[in-house]
């Protein structure tokens, strides 16, 4: 998945170098900007599918990494303790 975020990142720097190269006037050419325009989409859709794909479902508590035995336990989302409560509010009766 480095890739693609890779090829993300370097989308605008190619279009960019590939209107200079082609563009012998100030407008760049058709083909270049329905390219940059396709190019735009499909930067959406895959920002789209890699925020799906990572996601934690709403209900759970983060569970920040700790040290454990002289191993680190990477953080992670419990399914079982109910969710922190909001800034300044009270976590319930006592």
């Amino acid at each position: 998945m480095r890739f693609v975020e890779i090829g993300l990142l370097a989308l605008p720097l190619l279009v960019f170098v590939l209107w200079r190269v082609m563009a012998s006037a100030s407008e760049p050419p058709k083909i270049l900007v329905l390219g940059l325009a396709a190019g735009m989409l499909a930067i959406g859709a895959l920002l789209v599918a890699l925020s799906y794909e990572d996601a934690e479902p709403p209900n759970g508590a983060y569970v920040p990494a700790r040290l454990e035995n002289g191993h680190v336990i990477p953080g992670h989302v419990d399914h079982d303790a109910p969710p922190p409560s909001p800034p300044g509010q009270s976590p319930g009766p006592r």
